[in-house]
């Protein structure tokens, strides 16, 4: 990867995590100083605090993301270490995931009329999850490299001390 590439996702990655943040403390105020009284269309105390929760798992996977970045620009991503980040990453997509389909519940009971949208939001959620399952499949192909660099490591060694 190179110079210029981890410096732009770097980049992205801050304005991402900075921007979260900066939501994230909105809605806490908004929680804690109850000026935004409900008017009772939407449950928002609830809303607002299942949507802290989605930041949360977005920004879990931003760091996870970043210290990828990280290892791969050292060249040691091919190791049993980088399986924490990415089970990080798809902790965080379940998570998102289990946050969605929340939304959706406190949203079903103002669609009654129209109960197609509720089930939009359920596929979304199931979207979500599918997500973490090709996260999933990344991670059994990482595992594969790093068997094969151990393995490759291992004969390397076996040649050396054979010459």
């Amino acid at each position: 990867m190179g110079k210029l590439t981890v410096r732009a996702l770097r980049a992205v990655l801050v304005v991402v995590l900075t921007g979260t943040v900066f939501v994230q403390a909105m809605m806490v105020w908004a929680l804690v100083s109850g000026n935004d009284p409900e008017d009772g269309t939407l449950p928002l105390t609830a809303l607002r605090v299942v949507t802290i929760l989605g930041i949360g798992a977005a920004q879990v996977a931003l760091v996870c993301v970043w210290r990828l970045v990280a290892m791969v620009r050292r060249g040691t991503v091919f190791s049993h270490a980088a399986f924490r980040y990415v089970d990080g990453i798809i902790g965080a997509i379940v998570a998102a995931a289990l946050v969605w389909f929340s939304v959706t519940a406190l949203n079903a009971p103002g669609q009654r009329e129209d109960p197609g949208v509720t089930l939009i939001m359920g596929g979304i959620g199931v979207a979500i999850l599918g997500v973490a399952l090709i996260v999933l499949v990344l991670r059994m192909l990482l595992a594969q490299a790093v068997d094969r660099d151990v393995e490759a490591t291992r004969m390397q060694a076996e040649l050396n001390e054979v010459i």
